[in-house]
């Protein structure tokens, strides 16, 4: 298998932009990422979209407003991890030598869909629970609860995510809220699900993100930013559930442990050692906190006792969303996956400005998306490493 470098990204601000339709919004994204690679859309072989609330055809319709089409095109749903799974797709042809540039991207516009269909993320057809009332709120409620009582988180460290990430939100230009919260402000705001209240939970949005990949022989050609360090997606997974493994202990859900080790593996690193930055899947504030073990950016039970060390802040051992995560920049299901990996790339050339981790050289990109109730729960967690 070949490299697989990132040449341009690009994406618009996160937030309410209910008189922009998806394709108004992919459109902005790609442009800006065909601007910051400096190539021509022609030279694209190859396209795919993750969105998952999207029109028909979403990804022919995007790129076809910029002069983009005849080429092979794909629009893929994976929930909050669809823009992970086109990032996955794209790298994956590359990497076996299929294509030598492509671009991936994510839309969404939640707006549209309320619009159409009222607001609030419905149960699915057929997802009985769902139905009852075991949605993802009822779900990360749970996994708090068990965060408090396995291992001794309090109210304060459920909540200190949201606090971090909108502090962070503060300085980036793309999210779609710029103001700190407290843990008083958030615990006075109203309950979702006990423990869970509104300023616990990621913003509904509308919004896109976009970015071209390439072969290493290609990148050769083509890179005209020679400020840029090489940046190369050196692991690549998506890792999908059985059908109980939310109900078995919402602290160890296989499809992220799983998925997380094997990007590990691909990129030949040590997640303790090596990552310098994350940008993470945060729709609940106590998510967060449950992923540092999960995903093994420290040993097992120590999760609580890492985030208390503030090592997951900037200046720390290993900052996490310093982006605003999704608390801050907002959630357009389907382009979080592909903004999540456009954000380790800036960190790794050196162009977070305020929120830059200093000398980072390896980082990780995951989302999660699925159905979480408690027992027929199809998950699916990407995770892209990128390196230097």
């Amino acid at each position: 298998m070949s490299f697989v470098y990132v040449l341009g990204i690009g994406q618009t601000v996160f937030g309410r932009q209910d008189k922009l339709t998806v394709n108004d919004l992919g459109a902005a994204a790609v442009l800006a990422a065909i601007k910051d690679a400096e190539i021509s859309p022609k030279d694209f072989q190859t396209a795919y979209c993750g969105t998952m609330y999207g029109p028909s055809m979403t990804v022919e319709s995007i790129l076809i407003r910029v002069g983009v089409d005849r080429i092979p095109m794909y629009t893929v749903e994976n929930a909050c991890a669809s823009g992970s799974s086109a990032i996955h797709l794209l790298y994956r042809d590359i990497s076996l030598g299929i294509y030598d540039v492509g671009i991936a991207l994510g839309a969404e516009s939640l707006s549209s869909f309320s619009r159409k269909f009222g607001k609030g993320l419905i149960a699915f057809e057929d997802d009985l629970q769902g139905e009852l009332a075991l949605t993802m709120p009822s779900f990360f409620a749970k996994l708090c609860n068990r965060l408090m009582e396995k291992r001794g988180a309090t109210l304060e460290d459920i909540c200190y995510p949201s606090i971090k990430n909108h502090r962070a939100g503060m300085n980036n230009p793309y999210s779609q809220y710029k103001k700190e919260v407290t843990f008083a402000e958030i615990m006075a705001s109203p309950m979702i699900a006990d423990p869970i209240t509104v300023l616990q939970c990621c913003p509904q949005s509308d919004g896109a993100a976009a970015v071209v990949l390439c072969s290493e022989e290609y990148y050769k050609k083509h890179n005209k930013k020679t400020h840029r360090p090489p940046v190369r997606i050196a692991g690549s997974v998506i890792s999908c559930s059985g059908a109980e493994d939310a109900s078995y202990d919402p602290l160890a859900l296989r499809s992220m442990i799983e998925g997380a080790r094997k990007a590990y593996e691909m990129a030949g690193i040590d997640p303790l050692k090596d990552i310098n930055v994350v940008e993470l899947h945060d729709a609940f504030s106590g998510e967060e906190l449950a992923a540092y073990e999960m995903l093994g950016l420290c040993k097992s039970g120590e999760g609580v006792a890492f985030a208390r060390s503030r090592a997951v802040e900037l200046g720390g051992r290993c900052p996490v969303n310093p982006s605003g995560g999704l608390q801050s920049m907002g959630h357009p299901l389907g382009a979080s996956g592909v903004r999540v990996v456009n954000d380790i790339a800036r960190q790794l050339w050196g162009e977070a400005g305020a929120n830059q981790v200093k000398g980072a050289k390896v980082g990780m990109a995951q989302m999660l998306g699925g159905v979480l109730t408690n027992i027929e729960s199809p998950v699916a967690a990407g995770v892209q490493i990128l390196t230097r």
